[in-house]
């Protein structure tokens, strides 16, 4: 049994969580997220907290455990507070602009990178940093690493875009080889 997934998940008085069939329902004050959940995998309502149990003993539902006791509380944690990922711009004339729901950056190509929000992903751009926030982790997570592909960071100069806390090992180049 998963130690991860036998933790209850607290919630707060103005969280409703509640299963519809198959599906989990999460509605905090900051929105509302829905998430399927495995057969394998049963989830308990029992007041002020959330438990996730094994409803069958396979291997299978066992590996479901303690994931979907993350994922249910990611969902929990995004409907009361929120998630936010900062993504820093590194570069002689790289920049961002957010236009209505449009992400536009200026990455050093011929042309800029116009990148369209999802809808519950809102964007702030204040000199080299953009910040994105929602309440849902896995969308949010892609789009950060979408946005982050458009220029990786490089090895040798390291521009690009990189994570906020992300560490860029450089490379000595043709001169440090001597």
């Amino acid at each position: 049994m998963s130690r991860i997934g036998k933790k209850p998940i607290p919630l707060t008085k103005d969280v409703k969580v509640h299963m519809d069939g198959d599906i989990l329902k999460v509605k905090g004050p900051k929105g509302e997220l829905e998430r399927w959940i495995h057969p394998g995998v049963r989830v308990n309502v029992d007041g002020d907290q959330v438990t996730v149990s094994v409803s069958e003993e396979t291997r299978e539902a066992k590996s479901f455990h303690g994931l979907f006791r993350i994922l249910v509380a990611n969902m929990v944690t995004g409907v009361t507070n929120g998630f936010e990922r900062v993504l820093e711009i590194v570069g002689v004339g790289y920049r961002a602009e957010v236009k209505d729901r449009t992400a536009v950056l200026h990455l050093g190509y011929s042309h800029p990178v116009k990148f369209d929000l999802p809808e519950g992903i809102e964007a702030k751009v204040d000199k080299s940093r953009v910040v994105l926030t929602g309440i849902d982790k896995e969308l949010l997570g892609r789009v950060a690493a979408k946005i982050r592909n458009f220029r990786a960071p490089d090895s040798y100069k390291g521009k690009g875009i990189r994570y906020a806390n992300e560490v860029v090992r450089k490379k000595a180049g043709k001169a440090g080889s001597k």
